[in-house]
């Protein structure tokens, strides 16, 4: 059993009122339970191929370690790797293939990317993030935001120096302090949370986050809670209602069912090579 049917996945992504290209990319794989969501920042198109290759590059390389092995390596395989050295070894790899095109292709000199993605497995989901792209859980009606932005605003509310308010006026937003391919070398956070019947599960650019309160989000996610594609069309109207500055794209993730050892997408696997 795969988790296609156990999670209800919706994903949109929309350019916005003022930019000529979108430079987000967003990926779903319902059988495995993974969703991964870009937002590439660098010159002319180059934030777009920076998000594109991450998410193309680290989807790719996780679908390859679940199916590409011979059926008596796979037991080998998976003991020494789990889902968490996997989504880090896929992230390491994306870095280094983005920064070696933007030192050796000039026009994507200093291109960049967030990144934050998920992975669903046996009721827990491991959650990896850089930069500033969010994930929220909403759980009995309340919404929260589980990843903490890698950026200057954020360090400047962890340090005391100003309000969660006068960030999101600040003239600084967007300037993140880690990102996918910028550097040699870049640190993944990873953290793993339980997972409960009927969470929603929010991954978001900042082209959202900037522009919508969470409280409008959660009232949203909790009136069209039935309708992932219609809560996943409202927050982006409701975005560039609100001027449309940025590209904006959202992932929206249902879990519908329990989904304990025996219907992780390791054991699908199993199940297929036998």
């Amino acid at each position: 059993m795969d988790l296609n049917g156990i999670l209800e996945i919706v994903r949109l992504t929309d350019v916005g009122l003022h930019r000529e290209h979108n430079e987000d990319a967003i990926a779903s794989d319902d059988t495995m339970g993974f969703v991964i969501l870009a937002d590439g920042m660098g010159g002319y198109k180059a934030g777009e191929i920076a998000s594109e290759m991450a998410v193309l590059s680290i989807t790719a390389e996780l679908s390859e370690a679940m199916v590409n092995h011979q059926p008596g390596q796979v037991d080998t395989v998976l003991r020494q790797q789990s889902e968490a050295q996997l989504i880090l070894n896929a992230v390491k790899n994306a870095n280094k293939m983005i920064y070696r095109v933007s030192q050796t292709q000039p026009l994507c000199a200093g291109m960049g990317t967030t990144l934050v993605l998920g992975l669903f497995t046996n009721n827990k989901l491991l959650v990896g993030h850089i930069g500033d792209s969010r994930m929220y859980r909403l759980r009995n009606q309340i919404l929260s935001q589980i990843t903490e932005d890698h950026s200057l605003l954020q360090e400047q509310i962890i340090a005391g120096l100003i309000t969660v308010e006068q960030a999101r006026y600040s003239a600084n937003k967007n300037l993140v302090t880690r990102a996918l391919g910028v550097s040699p070398e870049v640190e993944l956070e990873l953290n793993e949370y339980d997972v409960e019947v009927d969470d929603i599960y929010l991954l978001c650019s900042d082209g959202l986050s900037d522009l919508i309160e969470d409280n409008a989000i959660q009232t949203t996610l909790n009136t069209l809670s039935s309708n992932l594609a219609n809560a996943a069309q409202a927050l982006v109207k409701m975005a560039n209602d609100s001027g449309g500055n940025d590209n904006i794209s959202v992932i929206l993730v249902k879990v519908k069912a329990s989904f304990e050892a025996g219907h992780t997408w390791h054991d699908n696997i199993f199940g297929r090579l036998k």
